[in-house]
């Protein structure tokens, strides 16, 4: 199995930062057939999504956003091209949001 792991910090606060991430789970759904369930808390909201092939994570916190995925067999071989993908649109979702992400791998 190929783990994404993508971290991103921000300065929105968790209330601009929900929306971003309801944003993200919306787009995965849409686009790639994603199941997302959203557990709201007060300092921090998981999402979790999952699919034939992959399973995963978005921990949201007033200052910082955190993806864990589990690839399986087949889209391991994509990591790669997943992974860009995936931190180019939190990367555009976090611009509108607040100007520029500081990014750490």
């Amino acid at each position: 199995m190929s783990t994404i792991h993508i971290h991103r910090e921000h300065k929105l606060g968790l209330a601009k930062a929900r929306k971003i991430a309801w944003t993200w789970a919306e787009q995965v759904e849409a686009h790639f057939g994603m199941e997302c369930t959203v557990y709201e808390g007060d300092d921090s909201d998981t999402i979790e999504f999952s699919r034939s092939g992959v399973k995963g994570e978005l921990i949201v916190s007033k200052d910082a956003f955190e993806l864990q995925a589990k690839l399986g067999l087949l889209l391991g071989a994509l990591r790669g091209r997943i992974e860009r993908e995936i931190e180019g649109e939190l990367d555009r979702l976090l611009a509108g949001g607040a100007g520029k992400a500081k990014a750490r791998k």
